[in-house]
């Protein structure tokens, strides 16, 4: 291989993440590479929702106004002693059923995960880790995003699967799950200093994920372009581990990669799950070997994927990838990595699983992009990688050619979803991922084209920034122009419910959904949400009659048994309620919803015992519980234990702000208890956020006891 001496101290000084420039390599510089060695360690990294344009190393100069592309020096510098591939792509625009390939080396259709809700790895499938763990390495996983935690599958050969972080209190909440990337860092480094031999560690940070609030100092510095404030975010946070694997005792092979872009508008998408444009679906990928202090930078114009990487990863430490794989090693020197006639299999199913619109497929063929949908595209990536123009008409042998490659990776759709447990569902709802089951067509028309729909999928998002960001109103007109337009999605009206049951309107919730049914918008959730909503308001038979249902089989709905036991309690069928609460505890013993059910109703009869039990368990599966911190301020309430039930009901207000009863009951005890400069604060924070359709009463006795 040719050397190239460094052209300056400056070039030298690019290598930001603590390596040792001795005297004996300072001069010259080799071309970048990776030592095929088994006695190393593998560092993957996946950062979640990443634009390949977002890093400075594939955006060009930052610019100070705009605030893009984010200032990345940790990244730029392992690019800048490794190689960048400017021309690599996933093959699913959604969380889980991206790392899923990354993890497996499979397609979409080959591994069996197909949208976020309702889908798992199929059971037996090798994974990065269950191969490395083969060969000797210890393994270590650590999430940052509610999409990859454990209940889906993907910790399949990891010794450790660190996936702790606080969860939504409950299933219809829009708070965000998720940790920030020092804190996945630092779980990752704590276990990785632990480690005697060699290792294998997958990081992913979850930062750039919608919504875009990144900390302080970035909040200031990318005020215009929060998203790539996030970005630069994950750059610092990344910095120590980086600067570990160079320090390390060994060699360690680093893999960086985005599981998916962001369309931050482009082509009308503002987050990602709609469309495959390159804006969502070209990722950054970058790999490199240290140390290697003196390995100069490799720009890689190969076509690569995402099914590439577990057989780069096993050529690294001298192994082979089993038989079957679709991908191929994309080691500087493998064979055949500059062929561009590389195809590539792409796919976005989650419109049509959850909203009854057309399912997306494609292929990028060399440089050549076709995508199958009502309205087919083709675009020739070479001189238009913002897909500006479509050549399927111009081009009729070219998307012949393309839609047989297509046809040949022999896509089936997707089967059947599993029902996720209430615990799950809330995860996804608090990132506006809604789990819907919307009926599949036999054929779709070009009023199914996500194109023709795209302003619904940004009126979608738009409603949940709006709620999030204090503004319902705005909210409710969103959600309202979404049913108008589309009256047979059902996420419309259980987003526009959602937010009215919020504003204390359970009526007017309860006639949206029911308006929903009568429209054709079919869907489970829908029906589960009336029932919950009809129970809550005091119609408890009418809530039956709809939850029943939903709870037959081996292996009902736990969130469908939770509501019905409620609606049991409400019509006073204390046993029934009692039985159907213990089904949901047996189905699994870590349903913190059941659990607290059953000690709510252990408080209704007047025992203690049962009900403190309870609530001691659902506190020591999910801490973040603001609902079981809240009874167990109650029972200490009860008991006698003041400053105990003070300090719960505190802990539950921090972890649930919108709980308005916890608040004001928080409020008024310390009130009573001659607290009054402790109180005051809760007092101002009911009157100014509670809903006055809900709350009008209390809002008014409140504010008179502030003007004492």
């Amino acid at each position: 291989m040719s050397l190239r001496c460094a052209e300056s101290s400056a070039a030298r000084a690019a290598l930001l993440i603590a390596i040792t420039v001795t005297a004996a390599t300072v001069g010259c510089r080799r071309e970048a590479t990776v030592e095929r060695r088994a006695d190393q360690n593998v560092l993957l990294i996946t950062i979640d929702t990443l634009r390949a344009d977002a890093l400075s190393s594939y955006g060009g100069p930052f610019d100070a106004a705009q605030g893009r592309p984010a200032r990345t020096p940790n990244l730029d510098a392992l690019a800048s002693h490794g190689t960048r591939f400017d021309f690599a792509h996933a093959h699913a625009v959604l969380t889980r059923p991206s790392h899923a390939s990354i993890l497996t080396g499979l397609y979409p259709y080959e591994h069996g995960v197909r949208d976020h809700s309702g889908y798992r790895i199929k059971p037996g499938t090798a994974t990065l880790a269950t191969m490395l763990k083969q060969n000797g390495f210890a393994t270590g996983a650590f999430v940052g995003g509610v999409p990859l935690t454990r209940e889906f599958g993907l910790d399949a050969g990891f010794d450790v699967y660190d996936d702790r972080f606080a969860r939504p209190d409950h299933p219809t909440e829009f708070s965000l799950a998720e940790r920030p990337a020092g804190q996945v860092v630092d779980a990752a480094l704590k276990w990785i200093d632990g480690q005697q031999g060699r290792w294998f560690a997958w990081v992913h940070v979850f930062d750039p994920h919608a919504p875009y609030t990144p900390p302080a100092p970035f909040d200031k510095e990318y005020a215009k372009q929060p998203y790539y404030g996030e970005v630069a975010y994950v750059d610092s946070a990344l910095g120590p581990l980086l600067d570990a694997a160079a320090r390390g005792s060994r060699k360690t092979t680093i893999l960086v990669t985005g599981d998916h872009g962001e369309g931050l508008g482009d082509h009308g998408e503002l987050t990602h799950g709609l469309f495959a444009y390159e804006a969502t679906l070209h990722v950054p990928l970058l790999l490199a070997q240290v140390p290697s202090p003196n390995a100069a930078a490799v720009v890689s114009h190969a076509p690569v994927r995402h099914v590439d990487i577990v057989p780069t990863l096993l050529d690294a430490i001298g192994a082979k990838a089993p038989a079957g794989l679709p991908g191929r090693s994309i080691l500087p020197d493998a064979p055949a990595i500059e062929d561009r006639d590389v195809t590539s299999y792409f796919e976005a199913m989650s419109a049509m699983l959850n909203r009854g619109w057309a399912p997306l497929q494609g292929v990028v063929a060399g440089r050549e992009k076709f995508v199958d949908l009502p309205k087919p595209e083709l675009y020739d990536l070479d001189t238009d990688r913002k897909e500006v123009t479509n050549l399927v008409d111009k081009q009729a042998d070219r998307r012949r050619a393309l839609e047989i490659r297509l046809k040949e990776f022999r896509a089936a759709p997707p089967g059947e979803r599993v029902t996720e447990s209430s615990e799950v569902l809330a995860r996804l709802q608090s990132l506006g991922y809604t789990n819907g089951a919307a009926p599949r067509k036999t054929h779709y028309t070009e009023e199914d084209d996500p194109k023709n729909l795209v302003t619904l999928d940004a009126q979608i998002q738009q409603g949940l920034d709006a709620w999030q960001q204090g503004r319902p109103a705005e909210a409710l007109a969103l959600y309202e122009r979404v049913i108008a337009a589309r009256p047979s999605m059902a996420i419309g009206y259980k987003n526009l419910a959602f937010l009215q049951w919020q504003r204390g309107e359970g009526n007017a919730a309860i006639a949206t959904l029911e308006k929903g049914l009568r429209a054709g918008a079919v869907d489970p959730g829908l029906t589960l949400q009336l029932g919950t909503y009809l129970a809550g308001v005091g119609r408890p038979a009418e809530a039956i009659a709809l939850l029943e249902p939903l709870t037959t089989g081996a292996h009902p709905d736990p969130e469908a048994l939770n509501g019905l036991g409620i609606a049991y309690a409400r019509a006073g069928n204390d046993a029934r309620a009692q039985a159907t609460f213990e089904r949901a505890l047996a189905d699994n013993p870590k349903n913190v919803e059941a659990l607290i059910n059953i000690a709510t109703l252990g408080l209704m009869r007047g025992d203690i015992g049962t009900a403190a039990h309870a609530l001691r368990a659902a506190v020591e599966i999910d801490p973040s519980s603001a609902r079981a911190h809240n009874g167990i301020g109650v029972i200490a309430m009860k008991t006698g234990h003041k400053d105990e039930a003070f300090a719960e009901w505190k802990e539950a207000v921090a972890l649930n702000p919108h709980d308005y009863e916890v608040l004001f009951n928080l409020a008024m005890e310390l009130d009573a208890a001659g607290r009054r400069d402790e109180a005051r604060p809760y007092f101002e924070r009911f009157a100014a956020e509670a809903p006055p359709a809900q709350y009008a009463a209390d809002i008014g006795r409140v504010r008179k006891m502030l003007g004492r």
